[in-house]
């Protein structure tokens, strides 16, 4: 029950205090001595009835509230004069209440005349109604006091079962731990219920969410009718997967109305969706492999390749590296047999860019894939090297460190900020037989020639470095592959033409590329073969990876392509890379003209990123 009407009007009430309640008693014309001892007397019969009502302490919460609220309204037309109520419930007579406070609080009137809280709360009442001080209403107020059977409804009684009587004896805590132990039941009984309502829909959500994402139990349908608005990642992965089920048993398990041009090209779309590629680069690069390897190298592009460092032997070896290394706190081990300066990181407590070792040129961070081009030029000592596309210089060391600082290498850039990194690295690594100049490497034959040996690194779509290099998925068209592979051909042909045919040891070049295309790798080659009958291809001497393409979609090669080599990062788990090696075995034929004229060499070299 809310507020009542009184206490909206006048605000909570004044403590009672004891001169109070001996102004009401002198007012009614009762002594004080009397009414303690009248309320002494009333002490016992309430605590005679309190024996013979704690036994009904605990009863049904709906009757209980029943039977106030009929209370309630028979007080309310009581206290307004408007008579019974519409249902004819008379109000009962009200029981007495304990009160706390001083000995002379507990103050209850009966048929003799005793003093009532209902009388005082009345009196007031009248007060607060406008009623004049006469001497009716004296007397009004003086029989009501005395002989009035109403009860004044207190707000604070919503909350306390009137059943409950307590006596001075009893302390009001031992009640109060009655009442609460006698709901605990109940509140625990509600507590239990809703917990396993909250646990049976946890329950439920769970079993809902394996239902949605259940691979196995819920296969996705490899053609759908509606394209999703945004990609599910986890249903284009599935439907991947069962796309590449279907193709490799595809007489089993493909639908009769649907080719196996269809499978392939829904999972080539959802392969572009999952993983971020452009459709033309997407395809170009799936029709590189079988169905499940092309799976397999889209998903290593996902992945970095490991952390590799390469020994500079002109200023130590590499078991004191790694042992001056590993007292650092690097977890290292060598990179493979075929390598006898690489060294592969697994973790590190210190910046491998920022370790003594590494300011004393002591190791240069090099992937290993770059290792390959160096390895199959095997440049000798006291030779004469031509490095086309050097900066930032890795390579360009790595062959100062094999021919252990004899013989000249010229390491071109044409690029100059890149070249300022490639001085700064020549130096730290102890290369002291390096010249660098800044020529457009397409002018080198007319510049200067006569090479035992020539390195081109060429500049390429970088399509076997995308796991470092995401931005290739997306930002390379036809217009690149066109382009591209026509500034590699006319590099290549330089190359040739820079290289001395009559070199004792040498004669030989090495065309690389950081790409997997064919159109950049095999099309090249065998477009300066078709160029330079003078040329061929021969052994890498690598020991591992991959022949290059004899034959692809239709095209054919030169048998010898097979000579190449081809890696992949899901096969060798280094960068995609191209390897070739040719040898001249004569001059320039009378009958070739060589390509490189003034409007070709003033074009400004692209700004690809070389490996």
């Amino acid at each position: 029950m809310g507020v009542g009407r009184r206490m909206k009007k006048q605000g909570p009430p004044e403590p009672l205090d004891e001169a109070h309640f001996t102004r009401l008693k002198r007012k009614a014309g009762m002594s004080v001595a009397e009414s303690r001892s009248e309320s002494e007397q009333f002490k016992k019969k309430r605590r005679k009835s309190e024996e013979i009502k704690t036994n009904g302490l605990v009863k049904d919460k709906k009757q209980q509230n029943g039977k106030r609220n009929n209370i309630k309204k028979s007080q309310h037309f009581n206290r307004n004069g408007l008579g019974p109520p519409k249902n004819g419930i008379k109000p009962k007579t009200p029981k007495a209440t304990s009160h706390s406070g001083s000995d002379d609080g507990n103050i209850k009137s009966d048929s003799d005349g005793d003093l009532s809280l209902s009388a005082i709360d009345n009196g007031s009442d009248d007060e607060f109604n406008g009623f004049s001080d006469t001497e009716e209403s004296k007397e009004g107020m003086k029989d009501d006091f005395l002989d009035s059977e109403d009860e004044v409804y207190d707000s604070a009684d919503d909350h306390n079962n009137k059943g409950h009587i307590f006596s001075e004896d009893e302390d009001e805590s031992d009640a109060e731990e009655k009442l609460n132990l006698a709901n605990i039941a109940g509140l625990s009984r509600k507590l239990d219920e809703q917990l396993a309502e909250e646990a049976a829909e946890a329950d439920a959500e769970l079993q809902e969410a394996a239902i949605q994402t259940n691979i196995e139990e819920d296969i996705p349908q490899v053609f759908s009718d509606k394209a999703l608005l945004a990609p599910d990642l986890q249903l284009l992965r599935s439907r991947i997967t069962e796309t590449i089920r279907v193709l490799e048993d595809f007489s089993k398990l493909a639908q009769k109305d649907r080719s196996r041009a269809d499978y392939i090209a829904q999972l080539l779309q959802d392969i572009c969706s999952y993983y971020g590629y452009s459709p033309y680069l997407g395809e170009k690069l799936f029709n590189l492999f079988p169905v499940k390897e092309a799976f397999a190298f889209f998903e290593a592009n996902e992945s970095p390749r490991p952390v590799v460092i390469r020994t500079n032997t002109l200023r130590t070896h590499r078991r004191d590296l790694a042992q001056s290394l590993m007292n650092r706190g690097v977890t290292l081990e060598p990179v493979g047999k075929w390598s006898k300066v690489g060294l592969q990181i697994f973790e590190s407590n210190v910046p491998l860019g920022a370790t003594p070792e590494y300011l004393a040129g002591h190791y240069i961070l090099q992937a290993a894939s770059s290792f390959l081009p160096v390895m199959a030029l095997a440049p000798q000592e006291h030779e004469r090297i031509l490095d086309m596309a050097a900066a930032p210089g890795g390579k360009t060391t790595h062959i100062a460190a094999l021919i252990k600082n004899t013989g000249i290498i010229f390491a071109n850039d044409s690029n100059k900020a890149r070249a300022k990194g490639l001085i700064g690295n020549i130096h730290r690594m102890g290369a002291k037989n390096v010249i660098v100049c800044n020529h457009d490497a397409r002018s080198f034959p007319k510049v200067i020639g006569g090479f035992d040996r020539v390195l081109l690194d060429a500049p390429c779509s970088g399509t076997g470095v995308i796991a470092k290099d995401p931005s290739v998925k997306t930002n390379k068209d036809n217009i690149d592959f066109l382009r591209l592979p026509h500034l590699q051909k006319q590099l290549l042909l330089a190359a040739i033409d820079s290289v001395d045919h009559g070199s004792k040891t040498g004669g030989y070049i090495v065309y690389s590329t950081c790409s997997v295309t064919v159109e950049e790798n095999e099309g090249v080659v065998q477009y300066a073969l078709k160029k330079r009958p003078n040329v061929k291809l021969v052994d890498t001497g690598l020991v591992f990876g991959r022949e290059g393409f004899t034959a692809y979609r239709g095209k054919k090669f030169d048998a010898k392509m097979s000579l190449t080599r081809r890696y992949y990062p899901h096969v060798h788990n280094v960068d995609g890379f191209f390897v070739a090696k040719l040898r001249k075995i004569g001059p320039i034929p009378k009958t070739t003209t060589i390509t490189t004229t003034t409007t070709t060499i003033d074009k400004p070299l692209s700004k690809e990123t070389s490996s």
